[in-house]
């Protein structure tokens, strides 16, 4: 567990203040990024059957927690990761025209996670999904939307300011996109996390384009599933990837940090093409892929968005523990406790 304390350390908030923070932050971004992308709440499942395909693999390694349902003859049930697939089966069932979409409310179990500042075994994130046509699966439209979610975050740091005015906005007026391909070439020795501190330190707000598939030099930039979002189709730009993440410069953690995983979502050719890549073939027999081979789902993108994530960041917190309620390690919380940092 790496663990960073920023020195000197002081919560901006007092307790009580930090929660009515909390919610105001939730209640306001959820209605800003539903206004922005025109998209409508629907409730979500914290559990989906296991072998259906439904669930999210996140990087194919993280074990999903499950349980056995007695009623249904011991049919084995997974907490989900994300909602990634469940969400676009969602569009087609509700049958949400094009330039429209849902979002929810998602909370995940990642039993597997390491934790530190940003990593926790509890996952809150606003999960959202918005049906395209086949003319919208380009960058440009991609870009359209990030900006559209960026001006949901400016929102929500004006009104920080506005109801707690030593908390100083410093967002850039725009975000700035770089592909995976471009990081490499600017920083051919680095790691893939250090070209993000690198360019994240840069610019203040990044989308970082293209994450799943091999780059230049054999490697990974991240991990990505075959079966959601396209990081394959070759865009107009002559890279690989119709997808990314958002990740912000953050100045408490004085490093980069990822606040959504997002992207336009696998058409019949990429979901083919990604699952032969990664040699996973046989999902193809799964509910979910079925039904997209079938055109039984719509073409969409969606991504997550964190929320503990969004309030830590824009309430100037050192660890995630101090806006939501986890499970600790003792030495963790001890040591956090002794620099100022009191975890819930």
């Amino acid at each position: 567990m790496a663990l960073y304390f920023p020195k000197n350390y002081r919560p901006k908030l007092a307790p009580e203040s930090m929660e009515h923070a909390i919610k105001l932050l939730k209640d306001t971004f959820q209605q800003e990024l539903s206004k922005q992308l025109r998209l409508r709440r629907v409730t979500a499942p914290l559990f989906v059957l296991a072998g259906t395909g439904i669930n999210d693999d996140l990087n194919g390694t993280e074990r999903a927690v499950g349980f056995p349902i007695k009623c249904m003859g011991e049919r084995r049930a997974e907490v989900v990761h994300s909602l990634a697939k469940w969400k676009r089966m969602k569009l087609g069932e509700h049958d949400i025209a094009p330039g429209f979409g849902l979002y929810t409310d998602m909370n995940a179990i990642r039993a597997d996670e390491d934790l530190d500042n940003i990593h926790s075994l509890y996952v809150d994130q606003w999960d959202w999904e918005r049906t395209i046509v086949a003319e919208d699966r380009n960058v440009e439209f991609l870009k359209d939307i990030v900006v559209k979610i960026y001006e949901a975050l400016k929102h929500i740091e004006a009104l920080v300011y506005h109801q707690f005015n030593h908390i100083t906005p410093c967002l850039p007026e725009e975000i700035t996109f770089i592909h995976t391909e471009e990081l490499l070439a600017l920083y051919p020795h680095l790691t893939p996390k250090e070209r993000e501190f690198e360019a994240a330190k840069k610019y203040g707000a990044i989308f970082v384009i293209g994450i799943g598939g091999q780059m230049a030099d054999g490697k990974k930039h991240d991990g990505r599933a075959p079966d959601y979002d396209d990081w394959s189709t070759i865009a107009e730009n002559g890279l690989p990837g119709l997808n990314g993440d958002i990740v912000l410069w953050n100045p408490v953690l004085d490093n980069a940090f990822e606040i959504s995983s997002m992207g336009i979502r696998v058409d019949k050719a990429a979901l083919l093409r990604q699952l032969e890549i990664e040699g996973c073939l046989d999902r193809t027999k799964m509910t979910f892929h079925k039904a997209l081979l079938e055109d039984r789902i719509p073409l969409s993108i969606g991504g997550g968005i964190g929320q503990s994530r969004l309030c830590m960041y824009f309430l100037r917190c050192a660890h995630i523990g101090e806006v939501q309620a986890s499970i600790w390690p003792e030495e963790m919380i001890a040591e956090c406790a002794a620099n100022n940092i009191f975890l819930k």
